[in-house]
């Protein structure tokens, strides 16, 4: 009897587990020559700072090589170099483009600051996609590096040339530069 009673329990616990463990397919962390998973940010998972859904399949469909930064709005100064490093590399607006994704659940401040910090960030760097990502969805699905910075370049086709998570050092900020004017 006492067997009986503990069985469905056995059940809902074994269910459980295999569900979280199923859940984790879900993630597709990022890699080099590969096409990501597609994500899409729209309504309360966040989208563009116009208010409209973003994908990350418009990446392949610029044509373009992509810079794109997922970066937490307390952490931006750990990207100084590189900013510094894509201004003078100054690459062709025809050729290459940027998007910025904030991680908009990592700041303990509020998202009113954070928009518009985001909003002058767009008027400074016309050039740039901003995106807002409310519910760390590029943190799940890609394995981004949470409370940090994250850079991916993509190539004109959409498949990956190149992943970082964290901040990233001189020398490797001179080969990204190089990487990036090669496949331009």
């Amino acid at each position: 009897m006492i067997f009986t009673y503990f069985r469905p329990f056995k059940f809902v616990l074994l269910t459980s587990v295999a569900f979280m463990f199923s859940n984790s397919a879900f993630c597709t962390p990022l890699v080099v020559g590969a096409l990501p998973s597609t994500i899409l940010l729209e309504g309360p998972l966040g989208g563009n700072i116009s208010g409209a859904a973003w994908t990350s399949d418009s990446i392949a469909k610029t044509g373009k090589v992509i810079s794109l930064f997922y970066v937490d709005p307390e952490e931006k100064g750990l990207n100084e170099e590189l900013e510094t490093a894509y201004d003078k590399a100054s690459f062709s607006k025809e050729k290459h483009g940027s998007i910025a994704i904030i991680n908009m659940a990592a700041a303990w401040y509020p998202n009113s600051l954070i928009n518009s910090n985001i909003e002058a960030k767009q008027a400074k760097f016309p050039r740039t996609t901003y995106v807002k990502d409310q519910k760390k969805s590029l943190v799940k699905e890609w394995e981004f590096q949470d409370d940090s910075v994250n850079l991916v370049v993509f190539g004109k086709d959409g498949k990956i040339l190149f992943v970082k998570k964290g901040p990233m050092t001189t020398a490797e900020i001179a080969s990204l530069m190089g990487l990036i004017a090669a496949n331009i």
